[in-house]
């Protein structure tokens, strides 16, 4: 009886793809995982093999295999942010290294959407989760809840449990930047806040808070508008701050949105209005404005969140790793200054 030839009754499998290179089907094994110990020759039957033959590793019965999903869940609270998809692609980056896919899901900042969608991450048994939090409750992303699953959280720390985290420096790159308003020669220059209950909304407001106490300068309160979310709410704040009796002469803004929002309302002023923000964002060095922007590395963030992750699913147990913290630096840049 003629040799039935392979993928005849299915899908190729390894064994077909060593019979055809003449290798056994751990050589296969090391060739697909690029180990350094093939021959270049054989390494090259091999491929070619996988090639004649179509073979694909069968990836979720070899996680299976190896006691897990595969996967990992990444959970952000606003896509429409430019800094959450660089924190993804830095997410994805380390995990492709390793073999692992990432599901993404969005909260929109909203915390009962967030326990959802780690409930329903933790059912589909990903291998673990990076997790930026929503709110300040963090009961659900911890230990007794998620059965031990690894979890990073990034851009917000943990409170009431102990997590692995990345973060930016927020207090150190709003100090900063408020320094440089100052050393511009600004005595009253106005706060555009996101939430205070917000970690990074916080932060950044302490940091704008010292570089006055620095300067022995005191911020006036009517200067001072915290809770803002999106551009719209930004921009009509930051035009009747500047319509204002005794209005400042700067504004310093605690994300990009809201950045982009007092830009707006700045566009059709008569006076100079200097801007300082956190996150860099497109266009924002030729609009021409002076601008002072806190930059950073966000898909560093997500590549130490990722590293972070990998460490936790493939540690032991017998060596528990203490929790971990580790900041990303900021950066100041100056855009539309002589």
């Amino acid at each position: 009886m003629a040799q039935q030839r392979a993928g005849e009754t299915g899908a190729p499998t390894m064994r077909d793809v060593a019979a055809s290179a003449g290798v056994s089907a751990m050589t296969v094994s090391r060739v697909l995982k690029d180990d350094a110990r093939v021959s270049g020759s054989t390494r090259e039957r091999v491929l070619a093999a996988v090639e004649a033959l179509g073979y694909r590793r069968n990836e979720t019965a070899r996680s299976l295999r190896l006691g897990g999903s595969g996967m990992i869940g990444l959970v952000v609270t606003n896509l429409a942010n430019p800094f959450y998809s660089r924190l993804a692609l830095g997410v994805q980056e380390v995990a492709s290294e390793h073999g692992l896919r990432v599901l993404l899901s969005n909260t929109a900042e909203q915390v009962d959407k967030e326990r959802g969608l780690v409930a329903d991450l933790a059912g589909r048994q990903v291998d673990g989760m990076i997790v930026v939090p929503a709110g300040s409750s963090h009961r659900h992303l911890g230990p007794a809840a998620l059965r031990g699953m690894p979890i990073v959280l990034a851009s917000r720390p943990p409170a009431g449990m102990d997590a692995d985290c990345v973060l930016v420096d927020d207090f150190g790159g709003a100090e900063q930047a408020v320094e440089q308003l100052i050393a511009d020669g600004h005595s009253r220059i106005g706060f555009l806040g996101n939430p205070p209950a917000l970690y990074t909304g916080a932060e950044r407001f302490r940091g704008y808070w010292a570089a006055h106490e620095a300067a022995g300068i005191e911020p006036a309160e009517s200067h001072v508008r915290r809770g803002l979310t999106d551009v719209p709410a930004a921009e009509a704040t930051a035009r009747a701050l500047l319509d204002a009796p005794d209005p400042p002469t700067a504004l310093f803004c605690t994300n990009n949105r809201l950045t982009q929002g007092a830009i707006r309302a700045v566009h059709g002023l008569g006076r100079p209005v200097a801007l300082a923000g956190f996150d860099d964002f497109d266009l924002a060095d030729v609009l021409g404005l002076p601008l002072t922007i806190v930059s950073y590395d966000a898909d560093e963030i997500g590549r130490r969140a990722g590293q972070m992750l990998i460490d936790r699913i493939n540690g032991s147990s017998a060596e528990p790793i203490p929790a971990r913290r580790t900041v990303v630096p900021t950066r100041v840049i100056r855009y539309g200054t002589r």
